[in-house]
C-alpha cells in the first residue's frame, strides 16, 4: 500500500470516539474476518496502532508483510503509546498494539484486550541537538539551565517516564519549556531549532539525519525503551492480526528493526 493510502486509513481512525461508536452502533452485524487463503498467506484489512519511534521501521514491515500476504492491507496508526492505549481502552478499532514499554502495555492486558505481548526489540535515550549543537549542550545537566530552551516528552508517555527515571538517576531536576506527546514531537522540536535540546531515542536521532546531533550520556542503558506486540483479543481480523505480530518477531521484521539501529535478539 502506498504511504499516501496508509495515512488516509490514518486519519480515518481519528474522527472522535463518539463518531466512531454511533456509526458502530447503526451498522449492520460486522462481517467474520477474512479467513487464510489456501497457501496460508491471512488477507484483509490489518490496522496496526504503533508506537511514533516505530513511524520509519514500520512502514517498511508493513510493505513486507503485504508482500508476502498480497491479500492483506496494512493501516498504520502512530502516536504516543499512552494515547494509543487509551484509545484503544475506549473502544477505538485495531488489530494489532505495540508500545514502548511495559507499563504501558500492561494496561492493555491488565483490561483483558490482550495477552501475552512479546518484546520485539530496544533502543535507548539519546540528547538531540540541532545541527552545529548551538546552545553548547554537553550534557544532562544542561537540562536544568533555564537559559536554554528544552524539549521533554510529556511523564505520561514511554520516552517521558524513562526520561524522569535517567534525571533522577543523575541528580538533576530538568526545566523544560514544553512537554511533548510523543517522541517525535520532541524530536521535530529539534529539528526546527526551535530548542536547544531535547530528549529522544537513538533511533530518532538516526532518522532525522543531518538535522539532528546526538549526545550521549552515562546511564542511558540504565533506561532502556523495550518494544513489545500483541494482537488484540477483540480484533476485527484476528487471524492478520496474529500474523503481523508473528512477522513482527521474525526474521525480515528483525532486520529492517537493526538496520534502523535498534536491538534485536
Amino acid at each position: 500500500m502506498t504511504p499516501s493510502r496508509r495515512q488516509l486509513l490514518s486519519a480515518l481512525l481519528a474522527v472522535p470516539l463518539g463518531a466512531a461508536l454511533l456509526a458502530g452502533c447503526a451498522s449492520a452485524t460486522p462481517a467474520p474476518a477474512p479467513a487464510p487463503s489456501a497457501d496460508g498467506a491471512v488477507t484483509g484489512p490489518v490496522v496496526v496502532f504503533a508506537a511514533s519511534s516505530l513511524t520509519e521501521s514500520f512502514a517498511q514491515i508493513a510493505d513486507a508483510f503485504e508482500a508476502a500476504n498480497p491479500g492483506a492491507t496494512v493501516t498504520l496508526s502512530h502516536g504516543g503509546s499512552s494515547a494509543l492505549a487509551a484509545s484503544i481502552r475506549s473502544g477505538a478499532p485495531a488489530d494489532v498494539f505495540t508500545a514502548a514499554n511495559a507499563e504501558t502495555m500492561a494496561t492493555i492486558t491488565g483490561a483483558g484486550l490482550a495477552s501475552d505481548p512479546a518484546v520485539f526489540a530496544h533502543t535507548e535515550l539519546q540528547i538531540a541537538v540541532p545541527a552545529g549543537n548551538p546552545g553548547n549542550v554537553t550534557g544532562l545537566a544542561d537540562f536544568a539551565d533555564r537559559d536554554r530552551t528544552i524539549a521533554l516528552c510529556a511523564a505520561e508517555v514511554p520516552c517521558g517516564s524513562a526520561s524522569a527515571l535517567a534525571f533522577q538517576a543523575a541528580g538533576i531536576t530538568p526545566a523544560p519549556d514544553t512537554l511533548e506527546q510523543d517522541v517525535r514531537a520532541a524530536l521535530t522540536k529539534v529539528e526546527l531549532g526551535a530548542v536547544d535540546a531535547a530528549l529522544v531515542y537513538r533511533t530518532d536521532v538516526l532518522v532525522a539525519g543531518d538535522a539532528v546531533e546526538g549526545i550521549d550520556f552515562a546511564g542511558a542503558s540504565e533506561v532502556p525503551a523495550e518494544y513489545s506486540v500483541v494482537a488484540l483479543s477483540g480484533a476485527p481480523n484476528s487471524p492478520a492480526a496474529a500474523a503481523f505480530a508473528a512477522f513482527v518477531l521474525g526474521d525480515e521484521a528483525q532486520r529492517i528493526l537493526a538496520a534502523a539501529g535498534f536491538t534485536v535478539d
